[in-house]
């Protein structure tokens, strides 16, 4: 091999590490060997062995035929011969009546695509009008079929470790949850313990103020305890897809007024500023959209004590928007992506109570309605929560 070949060779390869993904390394690898190995199309069949079929997982038309209605066909029949012979074939095909003389003949060539030593599919390149596939071009092509073989590996192997990578977080987070919601759960059993017994002494007279005082601490704990046995029941509904959502017509912007009044009952210093335009109708669950306001406003009151929340709702062409706004200490950029996932806690937040379920809650709820939830930080500045919902089709 000649000193241009080899560097050529080296120009290619750096090219290909240097692409984000695996099909912008395969347009590279097509365009380079295009020069000592002509062909009009290419395609990348898999097997897929659930279906019992073959699935084109990257296809290239470079020449002429690129209009070909029959291509496809073509390439997928050779495919499936190279597969179950598990040799090269070379085949000559003629046209549909739609062909140009230029492509009334089809000369085919298929190879078989070996992935991590196992026969997965096959590679087929097809050159229209001539000239005949050689000895030297077979030998070209088993080369680009390798390395093609060598991105599809790496390819899958990266989409295995992210797998892991996410499995293992998962694992994480379940352990933690499990640390978390232990001490969740044993707080508020021990306040309603020691209170109760504290009411249940024999040796001990309490006055009705201290009384009253006793129970208050009682029912709101066996609340707090209900609303936490709650959330871990919801969330796995929702995981498990049997919750039942009642839609109907509703205005998202009442909605919003209606929530922001109940929750400035339960807390009268809490500064809430609305910023709501008249919105046309959503399909939803009031419900349930109720209970993603809810969780936002107890989030921001847990994470952004004494923060005025400013909720700003909008008209998008065929959406509705929800800005849900604090003036906290922000959301590090690096948790962000997290924040939905169930279970997760933004690490440092240890003296904040919290499950990790009720933003999972919210985007399930959120995607339930055929919509979407995200989160815009600042460090220092404050988060903002957007809800993004479909309006009614029916309107």
């Amino acid at each position: 091999m000649d000193k241009e070949t080899l560097s050529e060779l080296h120009r290619v390869f750096q090219q290909i590490h240097s692409k984000p993904n695996w099909k912008s390394e395969l347009d590279v690898l097509f365009g380079a060997m295009r020069g000592c190995f002509v062909f009009d199309n290419a395609a990348i069949y898999l097997e897929d062995r659930l279906a019992r079929g073959l699935d084109v997982i990257y296809a290239r038309a470079v020449g002429r035929g690129k209009g070909s209605e029959a291509d496809a066909a073509w390439g997928e029949n050779v495919a499936s011969e190279v597969i179950s012979s598990r040799r090269v074939i070379l085949e000559t095909s003629r046209g549909g009546k739609k062909q140009d003389e230029r492509v009334e003949r089809a000369f085919l060539l298929g190879i078989p695509l070996y992935i991590g030593g196992q026969l997965r599919g096959a590679m087929a390149f097809v050159r229209f009008g001539g000239p005949e596939y050689v000895d030297q071009h077979i030998h070209i092509a088993s080369l680009l079929t390798t390395w093609t073989a060598s991105v599809l590996e790496r390819k899958e192997l990266l989409e295995a470790r992210a797998e892991l990578d996410s499995v293992q977080r998962q694992m994480r987070l379940q352990d933690d949850f499990v640390s978390t919601i232990s001490h969740e759960l044993r707080t508020p059993l021990g306040f309603i313990k020691g209170y109760s017994t504290s009411l249940l002494r024999q040796d001990t007279t309490w006055d009705d103020a201290t009384q009253r005082e006793f129970l208050s601490i009682i029912d709101e704990e066996t609340d707090r305890l209900a609303k936490l046995i709650e959330d871990m029941l919801e969330s796995a509904r929702l995981q498990s897809k049997t919750i039942q959502f009642k839609f109907s017509p509703l205005r998202l912007d009442a909605l919003v007024r209606d929530v922001s009044a109940r929750v400035k009952t339960h807390h009268p210093d809490l500064k809430i500023d609305l910023k709501i335009e008249p919105l046309p109708q959503v399909l939803g669950d009031s419900v349930r959209l109720s209970q993603v306001l809810e969780n936002l406003f107890s989030n921001a009151i847990k994470y952004a004590p004494g923060s005025k929340i400013t909720i700003t709702a909008k008209r998008l062409a065929k959406k509705v928007r929800v800005y849900f706004s604090d003036q906290g200490e922000g959301i590090p950029e690096e948790f962000a992506p997290f924040l939905f996932e169930r279970f997760y806690r933004v690490p440092g937040e240890r003296t904040v109570t919290g499950t990790g379920l009720g933003l999972y809650i919210c985007k399930q709820i959120v995607m339930a309605h055929h919509g979407n939830i995200w989160v815009e930080s600042v460090l220092d500045r404050g988060t903002t929560f957007i809800i993004e919902l479909p309006i009614d089709p029916t309107l």
